[in-house]
């Protein structure tokens, strides 16, 4: 099947959204994504708010407003000096702590997992183009790029509500399963591309993961 997606790296010239949410999410036609969901019990409380409180000061102290709806373009203009310590600082943190597998980790059952991946590439090639992603016990992590703007916020919604259904069915329960705000970050460069790919490749042995306590599939 051919592919209804035209894949690029983010450009600022071209038309794209920003949506803002707990966190901003940008989105353009066409642009490859990283994006990581995750479940509703995978971060304590306390984290987050420490989390969120330690990046918007330290965003303040570098002139960019984090309630602004850009200010990711703010950042952007810091040099990359600055953009590398705040990646190593903030992003890297969120996802070594999500790492840490707090929460019941019901993804760690295959069974459930698979619920998880099918739906992922059940409109690949159609909706979005998949490249990798990799179901870990609490979240979820793939590289995606989308036909319009508007895509990525639906498809994710639909991923989430599809799946929440199907996993509370076969746990017997009720209630949310993933959290409403997801993470993403459009990939800028090859090089970009490549450093996610190796993290989602990486990222169950970095979580001490054994085999079976993980899906991963790549193009």
């Amino acid at each position: 099947m051919g592919s209804a997606v035209d894949l690029q790296f983010f450009q600022f010239s071209e038309d794209f959204e920003v949506v803002q949410r707990q966190l901003p999410h940008w989105s353009q036609a066409g642009s490859l994504a990283f994006i990581t969901f995750r479940t509703f019990d995978s971060m304590p409380r306390s984290v987050v708010e420490a989390w969120l409180a330690e990046r918007d000061d330290w965003l303040r102290s570098h002139g960019v407003d984090p309630n602004h709806d850009q200010w990711q373009a703010q950042l952007s203009n810091l040099g990359s000096s600055k953009q590398h310590e705040f990646q190593g600082r903030f992003a890297s943190r969120w996802h070594d702590e999500l790492d840490q597998c707090h929460g019941d980790c019901v993804l760690r059952d295959a069974k459930l997992a698979k619920i998880v991946a099918d739906s992922l590439l059940y409109f690949d090639g159609d909706r979005y183009v998949l490249t990798d992603f990799v179901v870990m016990p609490n979240h979820v992590h793939l590289l995606a790029a989308f036909a319009d703007e508007h895509g990525m916020l639906k498809q994710c919604e639909s991923w989430k509500r599809f799946t929440a259904t199907k996993i509370n069915a076969s746990l017997h329960r009720k209630g949310r399963f993933w959290q409403q705000d997801g993470f993403d970050h459009l990939i800028r460069s090859d090089r970009q591309f490549h450093y996610y790919r190796d993290y989602i490749a990486k990222n169950p042995s970095k979580a001490n993961l054994k085999s079976g306590e993980y899906l991963t599939w790549s193009k």
